[in-house]
C-alpha cells in the first residue's frame, strides 16, 4: 500500500541549519515569547521549554543518552503532520501552514525538550504522511494518527492517547442517526485514508445486508465538515474529540452522536507519534521521555488544556494496536 523506502533521509546538518534560519526568522526562544498567549515559543535545544499555560519542561541528561547519536548531534528531529485537526493539531492562524499548535504539537515539543532536543514541524498531506516517514523525508509522524496493524507494517508507534471514532450529522439530527447501524443507506464523508474509512467499509460489508454506506472521501476533515454543510453527505465519521471540537465551532449547525454503548467513540484505539522501524532507538528515547512527562504531571496539564483528559492512559506503550 505505502511506497518503498527509496529517498535519503535529509542531511542532520541541514535540518540544524533550517531551524536556526527559522528561529531568527520568527525571533522567538525557548525562554522567550508570551506563554500567557496561548502559543508556545519555537524550542531552543538543550534549554528549557516553557510550554503556554502548562509549563517549563527541562531536558533530562539521562533521557538525552537514549537518542541516536546522529539525533542528538544534530540537536533537532523534524515532525511531519496534517493540520487543521484540533484538538490534536491545528495552525496558530489560518493561512500560516508553518506555525502549530495543539495537543500534539504541545506534547512532542515537551517530549523533545524532555530530550534536550528541538522538534521541527511540516506540513504534509496526510495520506502522505507514512510513505513520507518510510522514504526518510522526516524523522517522525503526528497528528491524531491511530496506532494500527497496517501501519506497523512500515512504522513503530508510541502511542500517547486513546480515542475512537465519532459521527457527526447536521443540527437537529434529520435521520435520527443513533448509532452505527443507523449509518446503512445513508452517505458519510471521511477523510481519506484514515481509520474511519476502512471501519465505514468493513461494517457496510458485514452489517448492512446490502443496504451499504455510501462513504465519500475528502482531503482534509475540514473538507467532509463542508461537505456536510453543503448537504452533501448524511453524516460524518471521524476521530470522535476531533468531532467535538467541530460541533463546538459550529454550534447549531453540527451535532455529535452520543451512543452509550461507545462512550469515547467506536473501536478506541491508541494515537501513536510515528517513526520509521530502523529508528527503534530514536522511538524508545520518545517513549521513554513520555512516561517521564507522565510521571512528572506535565502530560495531564498537556491533556487539560485542551479538554481532553478523558483520551489520556496510564502508561507510555510502544505498537498497543487492537485492529
Amino acid at each position: 500500500m505505502y511506497a518503498s523506502r527509496s529517498l535519503s533521509r535529509p542531511t542532520f546538518k541541514s535540518l540544524v541549519a533550517g531551524a536556526a534560519l527559522a528561529a531568527l526568522a520568527t525571533g522567538l526562544t525557548a525562554c522567550g515569547g508570551d506563554a500567557s498567549s496561548g502559543e508556545t515559543p519555537a524550542p531552543t535545544a538543550g534549554e528549557p521549554v516553557e510550554i503556554a499555560d502548562v509549563g517549563s519542561v527541562s531536558p533530562d541528561d539521562e533521557l538525552s543518552d537514549l537518542l541516536p547519536a546522529e539525533v542528538a548531534d544534530a540537536e533537532s528531529v523534524t515532525v511531519a503532520t496534517n493540520a487543521p485537526y484540533p484538538p490534536f493539531i491545528d495552525f496558530v492562524e489560518e493561512g500560516n501552514t508553518e506555525d502549530f499548535t495543539g495537543l500534539d504539537h504541545d506534547l512532542v515539543v515537551a517530549i523533545a525538550a524532555r530530550l534536550g532536543i528541538a522538534a521541527e514541524f511540516q506540513q504534509q498531506p496526510f495520506d502522505g504522511l507514512v510513505p513520507g516517514l518510510q522514504a526518510g523525508k522526516y524523522d517522525a509522524i503526528v497528528g491524531g494518527i491511530t496506532d494500527n496493524f497496517e501501519r506497523q507494517e512500515t512504522a513503530t508507534f508510541v502511542d500517547y492517547t486513546a480515542s475512537g471514532t465519532g459521527i457527526a450529522v447536521p443540527a437537529g439530527n434529520p435521520d435520527g442517526i443513533a448509532t452505527l447501524a443507523d449509518l446503512c443507506g445513508t452517505s458519510v464523508a471521511a477523510q481519506k485514508a484514515s481509520k474511519q474509512v476502512g471501519l465505514l467499509e468493513d461494517f457496510s460489508a458485514d452489517e448492512c445486508s446490502g443496504d451499504d454506506i455510501e462513504v465519500t472521501e475528502y482531503p482534509q476533515n475540514t473538507d467532509a465538515v463542508q461537505a456536510l454543510l453543503a448537504g452533501k453527505a448524511d453524516a460524518i465519521a471521524a476521530t470522535r474529540v476531533n468531532l467535538l471540537e467541530d460541533a463546538e465551532k459550529l454550534t447549531g449547525k453540527v451535532e455529535v452522536i452520543d451512543d452509550p454503548e461507545a462512550p469515547n467513540g467506536y473501536q478506541a484505539s491508541p494515537n501513536g507519534i510515528g517513526f520509521v522501524k530502523a529508528d527503534a532507538e530514536l522511538a524508545e528515547a520518545f517513549r521513554a521521555a513520555l512516561q517521564s512527562l507522565m510521571d512528572d504531571g506535565t502530560y495531564d496539564k498537556v491533556l487539560a488544556k485542551y479538554g481532553q483528559e478523558a483520551i489520556g492512559i496510564d502508561e507510555a506503550t510502544t505498537d498497543a494496536a487492537i485492529d
